[in-house]
């Protein structure tokens, strides 16, 4: 059935490199509205070790872009209810399902360094810099997403080196704290990201209230509400799939 499974890819890409996909192991921290979107891509395109990092539960307000995200899976944890998708779609890949939070406390126990690819789709500022910091000191190949909310044009997201992100006040952000500890990323990595930022016309009257979040979750901290739309979060993560299954590409054509 596999077989079967990856007959495009392997017509478009040839039976070497698909192997070749199959055989990367890739780790995404983050499977909201961006990773969701991206973990799909990834097991459609032919990798077949994925493990997924949030510690969420899906949320009513989730619903609007997220892939896992339906009426019927409220209250149930993000990565078990996409483990259970993807595995639908290929049920001989192996997904390791961490519903967990990555921060210094934990950082240690998910290996990275044991990883070929580490996406970053978690917007939680400190997190996100110890794991942009720590990923880039391993020999992994390292992508980042920027902020996917409050844009709405697909013509705008593309990709750029970290220190040439324009217009993305996470990205600022994110070098605003690196300038200050002085402590630089290792090596230079490719982000997801877009110059365009709207403002919020409606009112954030909703108070989520769901089934209780994993210790210490990096949701719980969040300051803003912003608004948020299923293509650009889906372009968002197909585009950070996309420098997954290019850059094996390449590196299997050398």
């Amino acid at each position: 059935m596999e077989e079967g499974i990856f007959n495009r890819t392997e017509l478009l890409l040839g039976k070497e490199t698909t192997h070749s996909i199959a055989n990367k192991r890739v780790i995404l921290f983050g499977v909201g509205g961006v990773g969701s979107w991206c973990a799909e891509s990834l097991i459609r395109s032919g990798i077949h070790h994925l493990t997924i990092v949030d510690s969420d539960c899906v949320c009513i307000t989730n619903i609007n872009r997220q892939l896992m995200a339906t009426t019927e899976t409220i209250g149930q944890p993000k990565v078990e209810v996409l483990k259970k998708r993807l595995l639908s779609i290929n049920p001989n890949a192996e997904i390791n399902a961490l519903q967990q939070v990555y921060c210094a406390e934990t950082a240690d126990s998910f290996h990275i360094e044991t990883y070929d690819y580490i996406l970053d789709a978690i917007d939680s500022l400190d997190n996100k810099v110890l794991l942009i910091r720590r990923a880039c000191e391993t020999s992994a190949t390292f992508f980042a997403s920027m902020g996917a909310a409050m844009k709405m044009d697909p013509l705008k997201i593309d990709i750029a080196e970290f220190w040439k992100v324009k217009g993305c006040p996470l990205a600022k952000a994110l070098r605003n704290k690196f300038k200050k500890s002085k402590q630089f990323p290792a090596k230079k990595f490719k982000c997801v990201y877009s110059e365009e930022l709207l403002e919020n016309k409606g009112a954030d009257t909703f108070h989520e209230t769901t089934a209780p979040l994993a210790e210490n979750d990096w949701h719980a901290a969040k300051m803003h509400t912003n608004g948020t739309i299923a293509h650009t979060t889906a372009i968002f993560g197909f585009m950070l799939a996309g420098l997954v299954i290019q850059d094996i590409i390449q590196q299997a054509e050398k």
